[in-house]
């Protein structure tokens, strides 16, 4: 809270307490809170358990004072109150950004001991009040305590979501999440409460994001987690020339997650779906593409030039994979499962023994991930949404099938090396 101006904090102290609290991350918009409080107010006007709501704008600016009252949809009062986030500080990158964001509405979610809380960090521009409904409706009516989203995706989106975040935290933790780094989400006071006591509020550089923390605190806790169909989001395309510093600020808290919770996630066998909300929307036709000679380049170099990385992090048997593949001509280019999965569980490994800077090492897995992005591009290229959803789901398998071999290379780090 500290982050916060004096005048903002005082403006929360007079709220008192509040049922819901609603997060704006968007830094791109338009700063103005009125559109955000309209579009709370319609999305909360049927949920009868929530009389005052609090509706936080990363915008950098502060809200008018006063709150906005309106009735719901039975004539029972409804208010809504209105802050500004704290603004970005010198030299923040817009990763540390958003991480300070989520703490910053956490943070006053739990000191207004909400029931729940709705967190938007997608562009707002894609948001609508049934958005907003769907994610706090399960977790205010239904007595969820994680609301994690469900997106419209097509065939070559959310491609490190598919290929590690969603299978890796399944494998880990037993829960079926498409989206388990959100970055929407519902929560509950309850999981509110483990999130500030495992100290999420406390910054330990680019790994202390919270969004690693929350979907895995709701798997050690027993607590109860769904999934709400949200249809299409609007994400900025992908920036290749700065794919590195992306991989090392989502994976380098993954990690750190799986380090701290590893006593959990080595006793669980296999994985459970957990319940859907809503209908999922079609997806429209997908055009788009990606320079998968250019990858394959990448990947080619990078065996050529990280070998001795690589070779600090990966057993043998998979550096000579490696450069098997590196030789296959670009029409047959491609890449295991089973090999992904491993690399990614070595590199795992790696990042908790600190082979090698952890930055450097989060950062050399670039061309590996570029290997196999041009691999499922070339293999899905004529794919259908059905097809899709099949090959996601071997991927998944994979990781489940892998797992004896994380455990094994993690408890013994030394002497199993295959």
């Amino acid at each position: 809270m500290d982050a916060f101006p004096q005048s903002e904090l005082e403006r929360i102290e007079r709220a008192g307490g509040a049922d819901l609290v609603v997060g704006i991350l968007d830094p791109e918009h338009d700063g103005q809170a009125g559109c955000a409080v309209a579009m709370v107010r319609e999305a909360l006007a049927d949920l009868s358990k929530v009389a005052r709501a609090v509706v936080l704008c990363n915008n950098g600016n502060q809200s008018p004072d006063g709150a906005a009252t309106q009735t719901d949809s039975v004539g029972r009062p409804l208010a809504v109150f209105a802050y500004g986030l704290p603004a970005p500080g010198p030299g923040e990158t817009p990763q540390s950004g958003i991480s300070r964001a989520y703490r910053s509405v956490f943070t006053v979610s739990g000191k207004l001991g909400v029931r729940a809380c709705g967190v938007i960090a997608s562009k707002f521009r894609a948001v609508t009040p049934q958005w907003i409904y769907r994610l706090v409706q399960p977790v205010v009516d239904l007595g969820f305590d994680l609301v994690a989203p469900r997106y419209t995706r097509h065939r070559m989106e959310g491609l490190l979501n598919r290929s590690v975040l969603s299978p890796l935290h399944r494998a880990l933790y037993g829960e079926r999440l498409q989206n388990p780094a959100g970055p929407d989400f519902g929560l509950s006071g309850d999981l509110l409460q483990r999130a500030v006591g495992q100290d999420f509020g406390t910054p330990r550089g680019t790994e202390s994001d919270p969004v690693a923390r929350i979907a895995p605190a709701a798997a050690y806790g027993g607590l109860r987690v769904c999934e709400s169909h949200l249809g299409a989001r609007t994400q900025a395309p992908t920036d290749w020339t700065n794919l590195s510093s992306l991989l090392a600020n989502v994976l380098g808290p993954v990690f750190l997650e799986m380090e701290r919770q590893a006593a959990f996630w080595q006793r669980i066998r296999g994985s459970s779906a957990v319940p859907g909300i809503g209908v999922p929307e079609t997806v429209s036709e997908d055009t788009g593409t990606v320079d998968v000679h250019r990858m394959i380049e990448s990947f080619q170099l990078g065996t050529q030039n990280l070998g001795d990385v690589w070779g600090l992090i990966l057993p043998p048997a998979t550096l000579l994979e490696l450069r098997k593949m590196s030789r296959l001509p670009p029409g047959g280019f491609r890449m295991r499962d089973d090999l992904w999965v491993r690399i990614v569980y070595d590199f795992a490994l790696g990042h908790r023994l600190r082979t090698i800077s952890r930055d450097h090492l989060l950062r050399s897995i670039t061309p590996l991930y570029l290997g196999w992005i041009a691999s499922y591009a070339l293999e899905m290229e004529t794919a259908g949404p059905v097809e899709i959803d099949a090959r996601i789901e071997r991927m998944a398998m994979a990781y489940e099938a892998g797992k004896p071999y994380l455990v094994s290379r993690w408890r013994w780090p030394d002497r199993f090396n295959p």
